[in-house]
């Protein structure tokens, strides 16, 4: 199967791979030209292919090579086509007949597949409990950004911030422990932003006092959030969702498939319950609530860590194992 290759913005036209018997399977039309990802997918249809999506510009790239390799088509009758994809926030895909191929326009009747485009995302383990602060912007290059969880001295941050251009809009708080808002208070006076804390929480950041007697400078937040609610800064919009469990008033965001977890949920790990506020049934409804509520390959930045995927930890974690019966 050839595949047309990128091509000068001035001469993009909508490009067809093409089968063994030069008939069209996948015709492209998208702000971003096809990239490796449908180039590896197209020269071994092999649907057990893993693609790295490190690269979020790679998104459509994803999409396409998950219907293709997913497809099941009979050699002889060349019924599947990908049709169309859209890219902005979120990439869609009209799978119509081959036939249609060679139509102008495309049927209303066209199912379409539709992904949400991930936030570029940076992240910075800061001070001695390596908590993750996490830097998301709505695209690369972008002028906006919103920090979470800012836990420890925030120069390093504003350094990154001020190397990439971009202003940070937005400071959002999954829970109050001194690693995750150590330098919350520091980061909104240095910036301006303004901050959305968890209402169930917000007494501890006012105080300055977090669980465990712990210091930390007081701040009084803008915003209280808690589930249901929604963030629009930097470009993004972030919903809001109760995750008691680490602590009572436990939040999490989630924006375009992204989901920043908090001390809830790590890789290969939860967090802890021994702390005032924890507990591990409403800990493990929490993680049940994401897990019911997003799809398998949400990205998950925990507080700690690496990234992973809801996916990942219901087939792998052990502390999920009763979630899996």
């Amino acid at each position: 199967m050839a595949l047309a290759g990128p091509r000068r913005e001035h001469e993009q036209q909508p490009c067809a791979a093409e089968g063994g018997h030069r008939v069209p399977l996948v015709r492209i039309e998208a702000e971003e030209p096809a990239g490796p990802g449908v180039d590896e997918v197209a020269a071994r249809l092999d649907p057990r292919l893993a693609v790295d999506d490190e690269n979020e510009s790679g998104l459509p790239d994803l999409v396409l090579a998950e219907l293709v390799a997913g497809s099941e088509r009979d050699e002889d009758d060349a019924s599947f086509a990908v049709a169309r994809v859209e890219h902005s926030r979120r990439v869609s895909i009209d799978v119509v007949e081959v036939p249609m191929l060679h139509e102008r326009g495309l049927p209303e009747h066209a199912p379409r597949y539709t992904r949400p485009v991930p936030p570029a995302v940076d992240t910075f383990p800061l001070g001695p409990y390596q908590a993750n602060c996490y830097v998301v912007r709505a695209e690369r290059g972008a002028a906006e950004a919103a920090v979470v969880d800012p836990g420890a001295d925030p120069s390093q941050l504003r350094l990154e911030l001020a190397g990439t251009g971009a202003r940070c809009a937005g400071i959002l708080v999954t829970h109050t422990d001194v690693d995750h808002i150590g330098a919350v208070a520091d980061l909104a006076e240095a910036t301006g932003a303004e901050v959305w804390a968890p209402a169930g929480e917000v007494e501890a950041m006012r105080a300055g006092v977090t669980r465990g007697g712990m210091r930390v400078p007081p701040h009084d937040p803008a915003h209280v959030v808690t589930g249901g609610d929604s963030v629009e800064v930097a470009g993004l919009s972030f919903e809001v969702v109760d995750v008691p469990g680490h602590s009572s008033g436990h939040v999490a965001f989630h924006a375009d498939g992204a989901l920043f977890s908090g001390d809830l949920l790590f890789a290969g790990s939860v967090g802890r319950v021994d702390l005032p506020g924890g507990d591990w049934d409403t800990l493990l409804a929490s993680v049940r609530t994401l897990l019911e509520r997003y799809p398998p390959d949400t990205i998950v930045y925990p507080g700690h860590g690496p990234r992973t995927t809801l996916g990942a930890e219901l087939a792998r974690n052990p502390y999920l194992a009763e979630l899996r019966t």
